[in-house]
């Protein structure tokens, strides 16, 4: 445990006071939004990997086709997305569970991969997985109230 608060205490010794900062602001968003997975995974006995990947891969962009086809009134997004959905569910050879592991690794990586531009992985999730998906809904709910 001890080494393990080194670590922690060592991060926040080489933050810049503007790391610290985002930091400071990021950690909470993230602890919340994680802890709410692990809690409806509790809740479902699912697993914290498939309430994230069923979360941002099918409900979140489910709900954006909804309200896509419901500003241009055309419904073809939604149908679309569901069949292409039930397709590829009936189609994978892997177990539910077993993809979620895999795409939720993937997304890690993926995240990961913002380091380059000096985005932890906590700022990466934050900034991809929650402020961008608000500002999409944030569009698109306007563009709603504007029909």
């Amino acid at each position: 445990m001890q080494e393990k608060d080194s670590f922690y205490k060592q991060f926040w010794e080489n933050l810049s006071p503007m790391g610290k900062v985002v930091m400071a602001v990021m950690t909470p968003i993230f602890a919340v939004v994680a802890g709410t997975e692990r809690l409806i995974a509790k809740l479902t006995g699912s697993t914290y990997n498939e309430v994230n990947i069923v979360v941002y891969y099918l409900l979140m962009p489910l709900s954006w086709t909804v309200m896509i086809d419901y500003i241009t009134k055309l419904p073809l997004l939604t149908p679309m997305f569901i069949i292409a959905r039930v397709v590829f569910l009936w189609k994978d050879p892997m177990k539910f569970r077993d993809r979620c592991d895999w795409a939720f690794m993937k997304s890690v990586d993926f995240l990961l991969l913002f380091k380059r531009i000096g985005w932890n992985y906590i700022v990466s999730s934050v900034i991809i997985c929650v402020v961008v998906p608000i500002l999409i809904y944030i569009e698109l709910i306007y563009a709603i109230i504007r029909l």
